[in-house]
């Protein structure tokens, strides 16, 4: 079968969901499409350019519920728990993308299309729309990179630190404690919570400004 872009980012992916984007090379993905490594050098220049790719290819492939007469608050939680399963769908390579791809969310992404649109359903003036969508997205992307990476577990575990912590019984245990690690978070939970702290933080923004023209946005 000749080789072509689409066929070398589905193997690449394949690779990555497998072994992390580290473990991907050019001589491993002309193995796994069976082809001579240097007929990839065709279609992509380098590996860098690969990873592109297909991240793209996955960016497109987001798909959402459309609730267009459902409020708005309703549809960025459905927008943000879809963007957050294609995360966990596949975690190793949107990982590596929140963290070095800060141009992996194009103006033409399905995801970026659907929360811009859902601003301005919301009352955002369209002057202000991208600023809103670009911090709702930050805050939506940081989290689930906390998720992926394993840091929300491990900070929702901390305990205070301090005197004020003991009186209430929330200090660390003492030395020679039997008491068992604390278990991590429900991220589903957490993840909610995530979000109805966003959309309450949005309604009280657009309440602020009774003429709807956002002036305190």
């Amino acid at each position: 079968m000749p080789l072509t872009e689409a066929g070398i980012y589905a193997a690449a992916l394949r690779l990555i969901d497998e072994d992390g984007v580290e473990a991907l090379t050019m001589r491993k993905l002309a193995t796994e499409l069976d082809a001579n490594p240097m007929s990839l050098y065709h279609h992509v220049p380098n590996k860098e350019a690969v990873l592109r790719g297909v991240t793209r290819m996955v960016g497109a492939q987001f798909r959402t519920v459309t609730l267009e007469d459902a409020p708005w608050q309703e549809r960025i939680r459905l927008l943000a728990t879809d963007f957050r399963t294609l995360a966990h769908r596949h975690p190793k390579l949107m990982a590596y993308s929140f963290s070095h791809q800060p141009d992996f969310i194009q103006p033409d992404d399905p995801f970026w299309t659907a929360l811009t649109a859902i601003v301005a359903a919301a009352g955002v003036p369209r002057s202000k729309a991208p600023e809103i969508a670009a911090l709702i997205a930050a805050v939506v992307v940081g989290v689930l990179a906390a998720e992926l990476n394993g840091a929300l577990r491990q900070w929702s575990t901390l305990k205070p630190h301090g005197p004020e912590a003991d009186e209430d019984g929330a200090a660390d245990a003492h030395p020679g404690s039997t008491s068992a690690a604390p278990e991590g978070p429900d991220q589903d939970h957490m993840f909610r919570l995530v979000m109805d702290t966003l959309i309450t933080g949005l309604e009280s923004r657009l309440a602020g400004d009774p003429d709807g023209r956002g002036a305190d946005l």
